[in-house]
C-alpha cells in the first residue's frame, strides 16, 4: 500500500494513495558517497538527515528544509530517499506545446520510486542557492533535450509526502510551474521510458477518475488545479513569466 499526505498549505484534503507497481525491477544503483576532501568543488558543513556532518559535491545534493521552507542543510541525493526521508526542496513542471497539449512522461523502470508510472513533464531537486526556475532551466534540457520558456507558477506552495510500495518516502516542498517547449523531445532513458501528449482536460479527467494511473504528486497537483476555466490553466498568460 502506498500513501500520499498532502500538507494543508496546498488546500488539498489529506488522501490515501493505493497503487500496484513493480518493485523488483530497476532498483537504482547505489552511488558512491561524496568525497570528504576539501577541493574547490566541495562545500563544507553539509548535514545529512541523520545529523552527521559531511562534505559533499553540490552538483548531487538536495537542500533540506524546515516546515517554513528554510534551508537547514544538505544531503546526498542518491541516499536521501529512504523510509524516513527528510523534508527537502524540489519542483514539478508541466510543459505545453504550440497546440496547448501537456507533455506526460513515464518514469523509467530504473527509478527507485514509482517506476513505470506516468507523471508530469519533469520533476527535480533544487541545489544549494538555486531557485526553482533555475532548477527547471537546468533539468528540463538534461532530461528532455529541449529548452523551456515562459515559466509561471501554478501552485507555488505545494507540499506533499508520499510512500511508495517499497516503503521509500517522498517528502518535498515542491512548487508547481507551467511552461512552453519548442522542438523535438529527446529523453534521457535513465529518467523517462515513454512520453505522450494530452490536453489539460484529458489530464484532469484522468486525475479525477483513475488517479492510480499517475504519480501521487501529479494526481494531487492536477486535482488541486482542476479543469481549465475561462482562458484556462494552459492558455492563461497571467503572472510574470519565469517568476521564481
Amino acid at each position: 500500500m502506498q500513501r500520499i499526505d498532502v500538507i494543508p498549505m496546498t488546500r488539498l484534503s489529506e488522501c490515501r494513495w493505493v497503487l500496484n507497481v513493480l518493485t523488483d525491477n530497476g532498483i537504482e544503483d547505489v552511488l558512491s558517497m561524496c568525497s570528504r576532501d576539501e577541493s574547490p568543488t566541495m562545500t563544507q558543513g553539509s548535514v545529512q538527515h541523520d545529523g552527521s556532518a559531511i562534505i559533499c559535491d553540490t552538483a548531487d545534493v538536495v537542500v533540506l528544509v524546515d516546515d517554513f521552507a528554510q534551508p537547514v542543510g544538505t544531503a546526498p541525493r542518491a541516499g536521501v530517499h529512504t523510509t524516513t526521508t527528510p523534508l527537502h526542496l524540489a519542483f514539478s513542471v508541466y510543459l505545453i506545446d504550440g497546440d496547448g497539449r501537456v507533455l506526460l512522461t513515464r518514469r523509467a523502470l530504473s527509478k527507485a520510486t514509482w517506476p513505470g508510472v506516468w507523471t508530469n513533464s519533469c520533476c527535480g531537486h533544487l541545489r544549494p542557492g538555486e531557485s526553482a526556475v533555475e532548477a527547471i532551466h537546468r533539468r528540463v534540457p538534461e532530461e528532455l533535450g529541449v529548452d523551456v520558456t515562459g515559466l509561471r507558477p501554478l501552485l507555488p506552495d505545494f507540499r506533499y509526502r508520499a510512500i511508495d510500495a517499497s516503503g521509500v518516502v517522498e517528502n518535498e516542498i515542491c512548487p508547481v510551474f507551467i511552461g512552453q517547449i519548442n522542438g523535438t523531445v529527446t529523453v534521457d532513458p535513465d529518467e523517462v521510458m515513454e512520453t505522450t501528449w494530452v490536453t489539460w482536460e484529458e489530464l484532469a479527467t484522468i486525475a479525477a477518475s483513475t488517479p492510480r494511473l499517475l504519480s501521487p504528486w501529479c494526481a494531487a497537483q492536477v486535482a488541486s488545479l482542476g479543469p481549465p476555466v475561462g482562458d484556462g490553466i494552459v492558455g492563461s498568460q497571467g503572472g510574470r513569466a519565469d517568476a521564481g
